[in-house]
């Protein structure tokens, strides 16, 4: 069957479409469907009408309209819209329930609604949007605010079905008055790829083999800055000669309060600052740590996200302490392939790393019981499957009028 799935945004260098959408599109394609991404690439403007095949993927790139929100909404939806025609889809699967692509679901919607068939409409959610979500994150205007949030209710209502990142979103979206049997569990998954070489960043960087490596990989808003500069300061009290390997780039020049900071108590030259990397090139630098902290606020936001990022590490063999909130507690087995802590103590999270720090032992077999687990609960090969089965359902209720 043809599958378009509609993008929020472009490939570059947001991380949705290359974490989530991609690898499911590549699985469904496995199983012999044709699946065309469609995004708008207001992200990356150097793509603008450019076609891209990423690992056997094709990628449309609308061609964007004019500057500013207002004036170009209504152009890159209609393009979105026109685009995901031309493909003849037999289904339509929009990620995130908001935005350019959520104006071309809605028009999709609509025209279903009034007897102008088109294709069935599905939405996935991995993040919670509106009222204590996102919204309040971003910069948006107030009415920005208003209609992002009256877009994500009125699509997930609407929709013919509803793919959720969280159990946290799932249990939003039933309260939202959608109906359980129209609700597909969906977590980011993991493709079984061997870890990175660490040793080859060891050398790039000058880190000698007997130096412990905590990583941090983010993107710094998940959580208080004063927690992150706290378990640092903890941890090289304890480990003097430990390196902190910061990956990832935050919103509001985060990482100068973290260099600052580090000046301040005493572990700004244990700091190494990556920034953000080609994707590419991130796995190797996984690779290169011995341990990694993941700290995670207990807010909405972070309840709802499925962090992708934890995917990373865990598939990099490399033991986590995190913050025990949300989908976290799905993916990291407590003294099994990690450890969780109690977001609200932070002294907890540097015990446990400065502990596992000083067990090489532990480490290994917790990295590598991360691993097997992530691989075998949480494959996209095996939640592809699952989504297969409900675009089947999907497509005979469109056909027929009825449901098995």
């Amino acid at each position: 069957m043809n599958i378009v799935f509609l993008a929020p945004f472009g490939i570059r260098p947001k991380g949705t479409l290359i974490a989530r959408m991609l690898p499911l599109a590549v699985e469904l394609q496995a199983r012999g469907h044709t699946v065309v991404i469609i995004a708008p690439p207001y992200t990356n403007p150097e793509d603008s009408g450019r076609v891209e095949t990423v690992n056997g993927v094709t990628i449309r790139n609308v061609t964007l309209g004019p500057a500013g929100k207002a004036l170009s909404a209504p152009f890159l939806a209609w393009r979105m819209y026109r685009a995901a025609m031309a493909e003849s889809p037999a289904l339509i699967h929009l990620f995130k329930p908001k935005g350019y692509g959520g104006l071309a679901a809605m028009l999709l919607i609509v025209l279903n609604r009034t007897g102008m068939k088109r294709a069935p409409v599905v939405i996935d959610t991995d993040d919670w949007e509106g009222m204590g979500g996102m919204n309040e994150l971003n910069s948006y205007s107030r009415a920005e605010r208003a209609f992002y949030q009256f877009q994500e209710s009125w699509l997930l209502s609407r929709a013919v079905a509803v793919t959720v990142a969280s159990r946290t979103l799932q249990t939003k979206v039933w309260g939202a008055g959608v109906v359980s049997e129209r609700v597909l569990y969906l977590p980011n998954g993991v493709t079984d790829l061997p870890p990175g070489d660490g040793d080859a960043v060891h050398l790039k960087l000058g880190i000698l083999d007997d130096i412990p490596v905590v990583l941090i990989y983010t993107r710094f808003f998940e959580f208080r800055q004063e927690k992150l500069h706290t378990v640092l300061g903890e941890i090289r009290e304890q480990v003097p000669d430990v390196r902190f390997l910061v990956v990832g780039k935050g919103r509001n020049d985060e990482e100068a309060e973290l260099i600052e900071a580090g000046e301040e108590r005493g572990f700004g030259d244990a700091l190494l600052m990556v920034g953000w990397l080609q994707p590419v090139d991130i796995p190797s630098y996984l690779a290169a740590a011995d341990l990694a902290l993941y700290p995670f606020d207990d807010t909405l936001v972070n309840r709802s996200k499925c962090p992708a990022k934890l995917t990373e590490i865990l598939r990099a063999a490399v033991p986590v302490v995190a913050d025990n909130v949300g989908q976290v507690a799905e993916y990291v087995k407590p003294w099994v392939s990690g450890v969780l802590c109690n977001p609200d103590t932070w002294s907890e999270m540097s015990e446990y790393a400065v502990r596992l720090l000083r067990d090489h032992d532990a480490r290994r077999t917790f990295g590598a019981a991360g691993r097997r687990y992530l691989l075998e609960t949480f494959s996209w090969s095996s939640y592809a499957a699952k989504l297969d089965s409900l675009y089947d359902v999907i497509i005979h209720t469109h056909i027929t009028g009825k449901r098995n």
